[in-house]
């Protein structure tokens, strides 16, 4: 089945699609991402005050990587769900899922209050988050990359990416003001309270999604054709038992693929905010400056970047780049922070960033090129979010482990670096399938492949 670019929209409505798509993944990622700073600044005070400050980082930082355990299963209820019935509408729910999780830490009591009840329901709610995150990523990321234009898939593609971007950037900003403007007593006490409890405008991002925006042209071909194609084929698994059938190999290279990005990503944005204020000695409001002003310049690389891989015709070299470069910064990243100069701190915050862009904005391309119609949003998700339990949800939790262990950032440094070489060798191994037809499904592939020749 091929019929790239037909029904696609135009470029007016193209971009009215992607504004509403990363307006909906800023204010996903905001919602996930803003625990990550909390954790560095404050929770740990407020739901683990019996314990020592290592241990009760430790436990913060344990908490946000609890939301990444149920990443998977996000992705895989997303994806099933997304490859039967649609991109749109576990796009929809995990929107509604992630706005009301992310409220309910808002009016959550402290330790202080409702005793040991107060951690157990912050992991509560951090799991629901995970959840609705899991889903969000593959139906956003598909969104785009399914009804871009195929000369402009990696710019498209690129600009999901940005969400995370642009929701992590907001949080900070966020915190900024709080930690400008309030006491030390009133962020402690409630002002930490306020960016969760925003989380409710996601749930009237979600609903306006379901009513104004429609699925994927790729989606709706795919809908008309694959019954018929499926009789053809002979086949009738479900597309997540296809998706680990027949392409495990590509959910395991786009899981390798992640490993670097995820998990220097959250050691940018949270693990550095920790590491800068208790081992370095910057301020929270120094060290939140610098890592929202670099992150800030995200907004620009990544897109450039996935546009560059149109341009280039060559997904993976980009992507690979990206990764040597990040295993060579690793060390010098962390010797431009310990000076604790502002400007030379925030010198190495936009070169990491700006590396860590070269890998992120072609991936969602990448991705979405890897994978069959039917079988996309499952095989894409799973790798996606496996990836995150092991590289993005535990990296501050090792960073802190790390430097607890042998109190110094070299350690940090070689975690970075063998992040790295699994990713290398997982890119390495894919097959550049640039400018696919995305159109083609895993039953057309079994029918060509036993048709007569």
């Amino acid at each position: 089945m091929s019929s790239e670019n037909a029904d696609l929209p135009s470029t007016g409505q193209m971009g009215r699609l992607a504004a509403a798509a990363v307006f909906a993944t800023t204010l996903e990622w905001f919602d996930f991402l803003i625990y990550a700073t909390a954790a560095a600044l404050v929770l740990s005070d407020q739901f683990f005050p019996s314990v020592n400050p290592v241990a009760g980082t430790l436990a913060a930082f344990a908490t946000f990587a609890v939301g990444f355990l149920a990443r998977p299963l996000g992705g895989i209820v997303a994806g099933h769900i997304g490859d039967r019935f649609g991109r749109k509408p576990p796009l929809v729910a995990a929107m509604l899922v992630m706005g009301l999780a992310t409220f309910g830490i808002g009016v959550l009591p402290p330790y202080a209050s409702i005793g040991v009840w107060a951690p157990i329901l912050l992991v509560v709610a951090r799991l629901v988050q995970g959840l609705g995150v899991g889903a969000q990523w593959g139906g956003a990321a598909l969104l785009l990359t399914e009804h871009a234009p195929v000369e402009r898939r990696g710019f498209y593609g690129s600009l999901i990416q940005t969400g995370s971007i642009f929701g992590a950037v907001a949080g900070n900003a966020f915190f900024l003001i709080l930690t400008a403007t309030l006491s030390d007593e009133q962020f402690d006490s409630w002002g930490w309270r306020l960016p969760f409890l925003s989380g409710l405008l996601l749930v009237l991002i979600g609903i306006y999604v379901q009513l104004k925006i429609a699925d994927t042209p790729v989606f709706r071909a795919m809908q008309q054709h694959s019954a018929e194609s499926r009789r053809e084929a002979g086949l009738r698994k479900t597309p997540l038992q296809e998706a680990l059938r027949s392409y495990w190999r590509q959910i395991l290279q786009a899981a390798g693929a992640f490993f670097v990005v995820n998990a220097t990503f959250y050691i940018l944005i949270s693990g550095l905010l920790d590491y800068a204020t208790k081992q370095v000695g910057m301020s929270r409001t120094a060290i939140l400056v610098c890592v929202m002003v670099a992150g800030a310049t995200q907004v620009v690389t990544i897109p450039f970047f996935g546009a560059l891989t149109d341009r280039r015709g060559n997904r993976k070299g980009v992507y690979l780049t990206g990764t040597v470069l990040m295993a060579v910064f690793a060390f010098p990243l962390f010797w431009l922070v310990d000076t604790g100069s502002i400007p030379v701190v925030l010198i190495g915050l936009i070169i990491g960033f700006t590396i860590h862009a070269m890998m992120y904005g072609p991936q969602a391309a990448l991705y979405a090129e890897m994978f069959p119609a039917d079988v996309r949003y499952s095989g894409a998700s799973l790798g996606y979010q496996f990836a995150s339990v092991f590289a993005g949800g535990l990296a501050p939790f090792i960073m802190t482990a790390l430097l607890a262990a042998t109190g110094a950032s070299w350690s940090v440094a070689l975690y970075i670096i063998a992040t790295a070489v699994i990713t290398f060798v997982a890119v390495a191994s894919i097959k550049e399938r640039f400018r696919r037809d995305l159109y083609e499904t895993s039953y057309d592939l079994t029918a060509a492949s036993t048709a007569p020749r």
